[in-house]
């Protein structure tokens, strides 16, 4: 049967006031989702940036299969921490059993871009819901082309054309240190997350739209910059990239899944009370080499 005849009935609807994002109501993902609504959702996540599917009673299997229409599919360093019969999900988790974690406890700690530490970075995230806390564990987003179309005059001058080195393991002895149980890094891991440099104002490959892509999470140096003034720059970057004017504060609601892009995007987690549990599945979509 063609995709096309599995046409559903669905809203989308632009969070009212913020600076991005849209819920997408009445669309069941477990059921096949025809091209031309695929289509309509595409669009709309280029829009918004953000995409939050309301009540997704979803399997592993059907996320992976829902996020490969949108790419390849890339594999998180902390294998650990995915589900083995689902190797493409990534288990983010403060919940241990036997005492040891089952997934990812502090991810998002800081204001980051998804896997922007890799030759190729992400293209975007689907997080879904599996279990929430009664309170906390938000989760922020900030609109990176509205902070670069912000910027002041003499900062777009001092960075335009810069590259940066962005790097995964440079704020990971400051997590491990905060969360003793966030596993040592086999030196297999330690070889795959080399630095690697970007530009620092990256054109979105589908939009055309420009974007700061630094964070203060892996974003270590710029390049052909002294080392002092590259932090002054760097930090001037960061408080400007996560002004409350950019910013949508997602709280979620049970099995809300979210969809955001991570070319246009930083995000960040709230946290939440640690005797408090929460468990979402990730799935993480490459994308390409920025420019």
């Amino acid at each position: 049967m063609p995709l096309d005849s599995h046409r559903q009935e669905f809203d989308i609807r632009p969070f009212a006031g913020a600076a991005l994002g849209a819920e997408v109501l009445g669309l069941d993902l477990s059921r096949p989702v025809s091209e031309e609504d695929f289509q309509r959702l595409h669009r709309a996540h280029l829009d918004h940036h953000v995409l939050v599917f309301r009540d997704q009673h979803i399997t592993p299997a059907e996320q992976v299969a829902f996020s490969r229409r949108f790419g390849e599919l890339q594999i998180h360093v902390l294998r650990q921490f995915q589900l083995p019969e689902h190797p493409e999900v990534l288990v983010i988790s403060n919940i241990r059993e036997n005492g040891e974690p089952i997934g990812l406890g502090d991810a998002g700690h800081f204001w980051h871009s998804d896997l922007s530490y890799k030759e190729t970075p992400s293209l975007g995230s689907m997080l879904h819901a599996q279990e929430l806390p009664e309170e906390g564990g938000d989760t922020l987003f900030a609109n990176q082309h509205l902070a670069w179309d912000s910027l002041p005059a003499w900062l777009k001058r001092e960075v335009e054309g810069l590259q940066a080195e962005h790097w995964y393991l440079a704020r990971y002895e400051d997590l491990r240190a905060r969360n003793p149980w966030r596993p040592r890094l086999t030196q297999e891991q330690i070889d795959e997350v080399k630095p690697v440099v970007h530009p620092v104002v990256r054109t979105h490959p589908e939009t055309g739209r420009r974007a700061l892509f630094v964070s203060e999470h892996f974003t270590t140096r710029l390049l052909g910059v002294p080392e002092a003034r590259s932090r002054e720059l760097l930090d001037a970057l960061f408080a400007h990239s996560t002004r409350e004017e950019f910013i949508y504060r997602h709280q979620w609601k049970p099995h809300d899944m979210v969809f955001w892009d991570n070319r246009s995007l930083l995000h960040l987690a709230a946290g939440c009370p640690e005797h408090l549990r929460r468990k979402l599945y990730r799935t993480t979509i490459a994308g390409d080499v920025p420019f």
